[in-house]
């Protein structure tokens, strides 16, 4: 049935009434709520074009990374002029790195009050995934909110996928609730991770909902890998930690909020968490709710959950539809303009655990591009944790491809995350508290617990050879070991190394 007084459209009518060059704001955090089916189409449509001879490309806006139908296959397509805020597709990172796309990487929690202003100019369309929509323009998100509500307020047309595969009581989850803009912005009154202070739904004029497009369509989140030996480690490291937090007082009883970023290192720490019985059972306020929070959530380790969105696996998302009495209590959906706000992650006291590409030792961390150049996805919510939160984790493997790269440098290449931000870094090989450290302290900890044996003589070299300063770096030979792995494939010669990373 058609929704609403709305035309009902195929994907393909709706691709041809989006121009070149025009904006568009696409639902999806994650792949999860992603719109789908018009992304699809106008990566078809920008094929045919250009076999014509002709120019298409849109600026892409999303709340985060998003799934193949969206960023794979317009990258794939060559559609994609511009982007912003976050991708983790493997066609459009390529077109980024070879100056094809012009990519803005940008904190998460940011992005809502610069689509406010209109500081990427123009909203031309928002297309939107929900599980429905009313003859007033309550729009009823899918399984993420993340910039959403933003777009459908800003855009000049807007476009609903209607996806019958999600449950319509993922209403019952979301908290909906806009900014208002400064200088009169109130407190934001969230005082537990739990608390609702919006409404079930999103809202646009209904006289900008050109269409609706009725699709039934997976979300297509890949699962996990089960943790592997060096990820377990990581997470041990961690769990100690808190627990040795809590001995101390320096952790209430009570416990604080965790956040979690997306991976298989931090599903594997969520895991490892719950698992301990020493860790009190506890609640989450975080971006992104993953595989692991299902089966804690479901033993009683894991009370409660914020989120903007259910990056689940197919199998993990339909075990929860079909236990939503149980889940819809326990979960709350959020624009992430909330979900990753700076203040309430401050006031609620948020343990924060992301993930890093490479760590100098003096604690700066780079989340994002390889040798300095390259970027992987993005900045992501990291940093709007990392910044604020009450105890903070970055974490790595100690070493990449064998050995032939170590995450624990004399100097990052790009900093995502400064010495002022970082607290704690843990590797497979240890942990390193780093506050109330001076820098010179910070790099010998650093080197002695996170480096790899066969990196830390050389680190230690680096150091003590380095000028003498606050911070001693030596600017001839910091980055050293990225040239040596530029021209021979490795950062330091592994002769006698030759199993040397593997399990260690």
């Amino acid at each position: 049935m058609p929704a609403g007084p709305f035309p009902t459209l195929t994907a393909d009518e709706t691709a041809a009434m989006i121009p070149d060059g025009a904006l568009v704001g696409f639902s999806g955090f994650t792949p999860a709520g992603a719109a789908k089916a018009v992304p699809a189409a106008l990566a078809r449509r920008a094929t045919e074009l250009h076999q014509r001879g002709e120019r298409f490309k849109i600026r892409v806006l999303t709340g985060a990374s998003t799934g193949a139908s969206l960023d794979e296959a317009l990258a794939e397509a060559d559609a994609i002029a511009w982007r912003a805020p976050y991708q983790g597709s493997r066609a459009l990172r390529s077109r980024i790195n070879a100056q094809r796309v012009e990519f803005v990487d940008m904190h998460l929690s940011h992005l809502p009050q610069m689509v406010e202003f209109g500081f990427f100019g123009n909203l031309d369309f928002a297309v939107v995934e929900a599980v429905e929509v009313t003859n007033d323009g309550r729009v009823y998100l899918s399984a993420s909110v993340g910039a959403s509500p933003s777009f459908l307020r800003h855009a000049d047309k807007v476009v609903i996928e209607v996806n019958r595969h999600h449950s319509k009581r993922l209403m019952e989850m979301h908290d909906i609730r806009l900014l208002p803009l400064p200088p009169h912005r109130s407190s934001i009154p969230i005082d537990h991770a739990l608390a609702k202070i919006g409404t079930p739904f999103a809202s646009v004029d209904p006289s900008r909902i050109i269409g609706i497009v009725e699709t039934d369509e997976a979300d297509g989140v890949a699962p996990f890998d089960p943790p592997d030996l060096c990820s377990e480690r990581i997470a041990d490291h961690v769990v100690r930690f808190i627990l040795q937090e809590l001995r101390a007082k320096r952790i209430p009883p009570e416990f604080l909020p965790l956040q979690s970023g997306v991976g298989n290192v931090a599903n594997a720490v969520m895991a490892r968490l719950g698992q301990n019985k020493e860790v009190p059972p506890f609640v989450m306020y975080s971006e992104v709710f993953q595989d692991a929070l299902v089966e804690l959530m479901e033993q009683g380790r894991l009370r409660g959950a914020s989120a903007t969105s259910l990056t689940l696996s197919e199998d993990r998302l339909m075990r929860v539809y079909e236990n939503m009495d149980f889940f819809t209590p326990r979960i709350v959906l959020r624009p992430q303009e909330l979900s990753n706000n700076p203040g309430v992650v401050r006031r609620l006291g948020v343990i924060t655990i992301n993930t890093v590409l490479e760590m100098d030792i003096f604690g700066c961390a780079n989340s994002t591009h390889v040798c300095g150049g390259q970027v992987m996805n993005g900045v992501g919510g990291s940093g709007d944790f990392t910044r604020n939160g009450y105890l903070s984790f970055l974490v790595a493997p100690s070493v990449a491809k064998g050995g032939r790269i170590s995450t624990v440098v004399p100097m990052a290449t790009h900093v995502d995350h400064n010495e002022h931000s970082v607290q704690v870094v843990v590797t497979e090989q240890g942990l390193a508290d780093l506050r109330g450290l001076g820098p010179t302290t910070r790099a010998r900890t650093i080197i002695d617990n996170c480096a790899h044996p066969m990196y830390r003589d050389y680190l230690h070299k680096y150091l003590e050879s380095a000028p003498m300063g606050h911070i001693r770096h030596d600017l001839g030979r910091c980055f050293e070991l990225h040239r040596n792995l530029l021209e021979t494939g490795s950062m330091l010669p592994l002769t006698g190394h030759s199993r040397s990373a593997e399990g260690k």
